[in-house]
Order: structure tokens, then C-alpha cells, then sequence
């Protein structure tokens, strides 16, 4: 259970991520709500799991969950470059973070 609070932790890290690029710093009411929002589930989801999961190892996956979405979406929304390398080293995140599962 652990492990699969703190991947959803991670996904809502990229959540408050996104809303506070998109609040415009804190000047739009939606962004800035979904960025607490989101906050405060990827804190909570990341204390929860660290009472399970190595400190260590739970930052890690946390926030390579978290950057990897957050890159995919920046790449999928045209606001960054799509190139063969990022998308291998947005994979290589991915697999390091996947490794430490299976290493554990």
C-alpha cells in the first residue's frame, strides 16, 4: 500500500508543479487552488509512505515520478522541445526510479 500511495504522491507532485506555473504567481484562483490541493495530497501521500519506505528511497521515486510526468507534459503540451534525449533520459528517471523498487 505504501508503495502505491507514494507513486500517486508523485503523480500529485506534478500536479502542483503544473498549477504553479499556471497560476501566474498565485494571481489566477484555479491554478493556485489546485496547487494546494496538490500540495498537500503529495506531502501527505510522501509522509505516509516514508513511515514504510526508506526517507532515501521514497524522495527519490517521489520525485522522479513527479519530474517525469511533469517533463512529459511539458513536452506534450509544445511549452518544451521534444528530442530523442530527453525522451530517453526522461525514461532513464523512470528506470532509476523502478530500480530502486526492485532493489529494495
Amino acid at each position: 500500500m505504501a508503495w502505491f500511495v507514494l507513486i500517486v504522491s508523485g503523480i500529485c507532485e506534478s500536479v502542483w508543479a503544473i498549477a504553479l506555473d499556471r497560476s501566474e504567481g498565485f494571481s489566477r484562483l484555479a491554478p493556485t487552488v489546485a496547487f494546494v490541493l496538490g500540495l498537500a495530497a503529495s506531502m501527505g501521500g510522501l509522509g505516509y509512505a516514508m513511515r514504510y519506505i526508506p526517507v532515501g528511497t521514497s524522495y527519490v521515486v517521489w520525485v522522479g515520478v513527479g519530474a517525469a510526468i511533469t517533463a512529459v507534459y511539458g513536452m506534450a503540451s509544445g511549452e518544451e522541445p521534444v528530442s530523442c534525449a530527453r525522451v530517453l533520459l526522461v525514461a532513464g528517471l523512470v528506470a532509476c526510479a523502478v530500480g530502486l523498487r526492485l532493489v529494495r
